[in-house]
């Protein structure tokens, strides 16, 4: 079985999408948020191509977040928050 950039970070986006429709429901998830985001940089640096699968896991938590907008506004900010971070770690690899 081939992997594929889609392949190896759909369950970590998929993580945090959990983590943001529980922040819905009133939940305080920040520090959950930091260590998905931690565990998936942790996870995905080690890959060859890890510079296109964290590009690829910032962009679609960005879009996600983009996309949920002003209708699940909390759901969106932790999205952003967890794209933020991801964000700032890519940067620090740089």
């Amino acid at each position: 079985m081939k992997a594929t950039v889609v392949g190896l970070i759909t369950p970590h986006v998929l993580r945090v999408a959990d983590l943001a429709r529980q922040a819905e429901t009133g939940a305080n998830v920040d520090w959950h948020v930091r260590d998905a985001v931690a565990k998936t940089i942790a996870d995905l640096g080690s890959q060859y191509n890890a510079r296109d699968l964290l590009s690829a896991y910032t962009h679609w938590l960005e879009t996600a977040a983009h996309e949920a907008g002003q209708a699940r506004q909390v759901y969106a900010s932790v999205l952003q928050a967890a794209a933020a971070a991801a964000a700032r770690h890519l940067q620090a690899r740089d």
